[in-house]
């Protein structure tokens, strides 16, 4: 779910001259993931299936985006049981929303290897902005690659994942951690 942030954060890219490049995550070495606390365990998860497509240009940072896909069924805890009840209504409705998405809609450089990314994030059918930072920790101007990390949190009964148990309640704000290596994109 915050797996979006992950991606954003792959604009931020600081080498300067770079010409306006198309880039995807190099899925090997990239990971968006989550934690949702609860009395009894805490659920670290991610998902197994996403997309992302940037376009990054250091000459104009404006001219820079992101569009993110995941697959909402690619959610995974490593306990099928809970997997499924994550897939259900009771949560992300996979059959009925099967993606979560984010566009972003600015791009603000804050700092040498800092980026803060505003966009639409999209759970369940409900959309908010939200703004995602992340840190530059490489990149490589020859090899036109890089890599990016950062967290934000959610809460997660702003997108209808209102699902709680007495027995077990779940914690509303959800901590979202991404550390993403970006490539260039072929065809």
């Amino acid at each position: 779910m915050r797996a979006v942030a992950g991606l954003f954060a792959l604009l931020v890219a600081t080498a300067a001259g770079a010409q306006e490049g198309k880039f995807v995550q190099d899925a090997a070495h990239s990971e968006i993931n989550f934690v949702a606390e609860s009395r009894l365990l805490d659920a670290n998860g991610f998902f197994d299936k996403w997309n992302a497509d940037i376009t990054f240009n250091s000459a104009d940072w404006s001219k820079s985006s992101v569009a993110l896909t995941i697959d909402t069924k690619s959610i995974n805890t490593r306990v099928t049981a809970r997997d499924n009840h994550l897939r259900s209504k009771d949560f992300f409705a996979a059959d009925s929303f099967p993606q979560i998405t984010f566009v972003s809609k600015i791009i603000n450089k804050v700092g040498d290897a800092k980026v803060n990314i505003t966009g639409d994030l999209t759970i369940r059918g409900v959309t908010k902005q939200v703004t995602i930072p992340g840190t530059m920790v490489f990149w490589d101007e020859a090899k036109q690659m890089g890599r990016m990390k950062g967290q934000f949190t959610i809460v997660r009964t702003d997108y209808g994942v209102s699902f709680n148990s007495s027995m077990n309640p779940i914690a509303n704000e959800i901590p979202v951690a991404f550390n993403i290596t970006f490539k260039p994109k072929t065809s």
